[in-house]
């Protein structure tokens, strides 16, 4: 795999970066008719990628631009929920993947930063999409190169660009951006350098950071004032967390849920923007990260798709409900997947395009049908059922993969330096077996720098762990390199992936 990936996470540094495996499939079918609360398929995307955007133009219309496949990609397409299909449009003037597109009050769609493979390079750029045109522009460029950054309409019309990564560590720096004249001015930075965090835009116009990492996962969150352009701290999470999401409920508060610290948590919380403090709520029913999470017209949380150690890439959804603060089961997606996209439609579906697994990129789409809240009171002897179907189709999924052998990969620590001249960066790689399975697992290792080296001591491996060697050359450049650790074994071959990340220090 060539360079750094944000798919995977390493958090991915934590972010996971993932497979060399090709996802085929580029026929486009009309949707499939679903009933309410369940995934039906829907066109398939013409690129597989996962770690793209999706932005819901005016026109009801979805563009998905960039992301990646094993290499930054820069094709556009455009999704027609009233065919079910999707289209090419331009192409970005530069691939990237781990950007963010943001729709500008204008119409017009500004994508900004991100990563290109095929340069290993950090990017600065940002780009406008005309929806009239289906073209692409340059615009003013980012005064620091950032990708896993996040990027927010503010209540003025300008996007505030906070944090990300450029390969050196994270960054505390934050730009706006003017559509009225194309331009990036600084703006006041972040108390706390990160990437991989959230951020929010609250009722009041003030913007919530939380979350994060920055070689460390923490709890920090913090306050940018449009007003004043500073940053000020407020009341931390109560859970360390990295690759979380983050929902404004119709309610003000904002419900962060899920994400990465040691593993995948299950836990979430309320932020309260009147005392700016943190409170649990119920937890999900399966830990995940990079998963998505949607507000639905209903006033509930669409949690979908993710990773789980356990049980590896997730295809359960689950629902949140303000009024109860508890989370229920909800249908499958089709395909198990991870940094994929979850847009909210005019007509209230939610499209989920795109992401990968074990098996590859995904070039598959999939629509939520949420229901319609006013059926359930119409026919009083339906509205009892109802419920009860949704948790008897829930288990139906879970314990499918639960009966077979299997195992997961994990790798310790999830990040190591080496010094500017080179060295040996040691990980342990931990086979994790359920159900029986004890067969030998061969590893090998792909996404590292030019210049670097890895072998795993043993190598296949019948016990519970390996050694993993990385010879770093002085030749080879510094930055962050996000490498995935793949391991095969079982009858038939059984494939897992873990990700972990290296750095190469500039002194």
């Amino acid at each position: 795999m060539t360079g750094l990936h944000f798919s995977g996470f390493a958090v991915r540094a934590a972010q996971i970066t993932l497979l060399l495996f090709l996802a085929a499939g580029l026929a486009l079918v009309e949707p499939c008719a679903g009933g309410p609360f369940a995934f039906s398929d829907t066109g398939s995307l013409i690129n597989e990628r996962d770690s793209h955007t999706a932005t819901l133009l005016p026109n009801g219309k979805v563009l998905v631009a960039g992301g990646y496949d094993g290499n930054s990609l820069a094709s556009a397409e455009l999704y027609d929920p009233a065919s079910g299909t999707w289209t090419a449009t331009g192409s970005l003037g530069a691939a990237r993947y781990a950007h963010t597109a943001t729709l500008l009050p204008n119409g017009k769609v500004l994508v900004a930063g991100g990563y290109d493979t095929s340069r290993f390079l950090f990017l600065a750029s940002a780009e406008l999409y005309d929806p009239a045109t289906g073209t692409w522009t340059a615009t003013g460029s980012l005064a620091t190169a950032r990708y896993a950054h996040t990027a927010t309409l503010l209540s003025n019309g300008k996007v505030l660009i906070a944090a990300g990564s450029n390969g050196g560590g994270s960054l505390a720096s934050a730009e706006l951006y003017d559509p009225a004249n194309g331009t990036w001015t600084a703006t006041g930075s972040l108390g706390t350098a990160r990437y991989v965090h959230t951020a929010t835009l609250l009722q009041n116009g003030k913007v919530l950071v939380a979350g994060g990492y920055n070689f460390v996962y923490f709890a920090s969150a913090e306050l940018y004032d449009p007003a004043s352009g500073t940053w000020t701290a407020t009341g931390s999470l109560g859970a360390v967390r990295g690759n979380h999401t983050a929902t404004l409920l119709p309610n003000g508060k904002v419900l962060v849920a899920g994400g990465y610290s040691s593993g995948a948590t299950a836990s979430t919380e309320l932020y309260n923007p009147a005392s700016g403090t943190w409170t649990a709520t119920g937890s999900l029913g399966t830990a995940r990260y990079a998963n998505t999470a949607t507000l639905l017209q209903n006033g509930k949380v669409l949690i979908s798709g993710g990773f789980n150690e356990s049980s590896s890439y997730l295809a359960s959804a689950e629902l949140y409900d303000p009024a109860s603060g508890t989370w229920t089961a909800t249908g499958s997606l089709g395909d198990r997947r991870w940094f994929h996209t979850a847009t909210l439609l005019p007509n209230g579906n939610v499209l989920v395009a795109g992401g990968s697994n074990s098996g590859g990129y995904l070039v598959s789409a999939e629509l939520y049908d949420p229901g319609t809240p006013t059926p359930t009171p119409t026919a009083t002897p339906t509205p009892t059922p109802t419920p009860t179907s949704t948790p008897t189709a829930t288990p139906t999924p879970t314990p499918t993969p639960t009966p077979a052998p299997d195992y997961s990969l994990s790798i310790n620590p999830s990040s190591v330096s080496v010094p500017r001249a080179g060295g040996i960066a040691t990980y342990t790689v931990t086979i994790t077996r359920t159900n029986g399975f004890s067969s030998p697992v061969t590893l090998s290792i792909s996404g590292l720098p030019s210049g670097a080296t890895g072998s795993f001591t043993p190598n296949p491996v019948s016990g519970s762990s390996s050694t993993l060697q990385v010879t770093v050359s002085r030749s080879t450049r510094q930055g962050t390199y996000l490498f995935t650790v793949t391991g095969i074994g079982g009858t038939p071959p059984l494939t897992r992936t873990a990700a972990a990340t290296l750095v190469k220090k500039q002194n």
